[in-house]
């Protein structure tokens, strides 16, 4: 078995109020799991209405594929223009 998990942090330049961001990264978690039925939530800077960190994690039998869903999650998430990704972190494990 193979566990990637990694975090995306995001700057939201038009936020002006944590409900905003609150809406946007909602809604970026819940594209991404119903897409790429990973684990994912907010992990981060949960008070700073203009930066969010989320943390992913995906399970499978091959660490390309993991690999490689990872890359699509980030690209993903990026097409989705909801907020500027500013940095990205991964790890893949064998278990």
């Amino acid at each position: 078995m193979v566990i990637g998990f990694g975090t995306l942090t995001f700057r939201l330049h038009e936020c002006h109020g944590l409900k905003e961001k609150r809406k946007i990264i909602k809604s970026i978690i819940a594209r991404s799991r119903n897409s790429f039925n990973a684990a994912i939530a907010e992990v981060d800077f949960n008070d700073m209405h203009q930066r969010a960190k989320i943390g992913f994690a995906l399970v499978g039998n091959d660490r390309r594929t993991i690999n490689s869903q990872m890359d699509k999650l980030y690209e993903f998430i990026s097409r989705l223009e909801l907020a500027e990704v500013t940095d990205m972190e991964t790890e893949i494990h064998n278990i």
